[in-house]
């Protein structure tokens, strides 16, 4: 699959340009549809680009926002990506927008994933906007390497929902969309930042399999075009 290459001078140059091209997209997609879906992911790295695109003037109240992935702890925790979006992007303009999140205050993870595969399923499909993040070990959304379901969650053959994953390196136990929910948003962007995140895209760009660096699974495979967004 085709990937753009975007790169900018500093984190505040890509935040701007990122939040006016998401901007751009969600009310496309209001126009088109009546309504807009925006999937992000948690990390430090998206929040200038979420308190950018928190200030666009959209029609805020047609927009529903979920979550890439989520660990299980509760919204109050300093872990929470529901929390982080709601101190960063759910401000100004954007607190007027439908958030959807993954947690759910289950006996188990599984239950919790159950939930929210049921309740992100009214969202519309494909997402309009989908926000990938990836870590120094090639991971993006929860598709861990070593992860407990890697290969379920990176199927084309799984369905559009939410699963469950659990790696070393994850931490928690986490609730992620599958692959096949992801792959076909309309604007499908990864964001990172840094010249070691960058050298981790190079290495996930070469050959190798999918399991070790799952990044590639998106750079490979989705059906949409990624337009990957850098700064220094």
């Amino acid at each position: 699959m085709s990937t753009t290459f975007n790169a900018f001078a500093s984190g505040a140059e890509l935040a701007e340009a990122l939040a006016e091209r998401v901007a751009a997209a969600l009310s496309a997609g209001i126009t088109a549809r009546g309504g807009a879906s925006l999937a992000v992911s948690g990390g430090s790295t998206p929040k200038a680009f979420f308190a950018t695109l928190s200030k666009h003037d959209i029609d805020w109240p047609k927009v529903t926002v979920t979550l890439v992935d989520e660990r299980f702890v509760s919204p109050d925790s300093d872990r929470s990506n529901h929390r982080l979006v709601a101190e960063n992007l759910l401000q100004n303009n954007a607190a007027a927008a439908h958030f959807v999140p993954l947690y759910h205050p289950a006996e188990d993870v599984e239950i919790a994933a159950a939930e929210a595969s049921i309740e992100t399923a009214a969202i519309g499909q494909p997402f309009d906007v989908a926000i990938l993040g990836m870590g120094g070990d090639g991971h993006t959304a929860s598709f861990f390497p070593g992860g407990s379901r890697l290969s379920e969650a990176l199927s084309p053959d799984t369905p559009r929902g939410v699963i469950t994953m659990t790696a070393e390196g994850a931490g928690e136990p986490r609730l992620t969309f599958t692959f096949s929910a992801l792959s076909d948003a309309r604007l499908l962007v990864l964001h990172i930042e840094g010249d070691s995140k960058k050298a981790v895209l190079e290495k996930a760009q070469a050959e190798g399999d999918e399991t070790d660096m799952p990044i590639r699974a998106v750079l490979r495979r989705a059906a949409s075009p990624v337009e990957i967004y850098w700064a220094p």
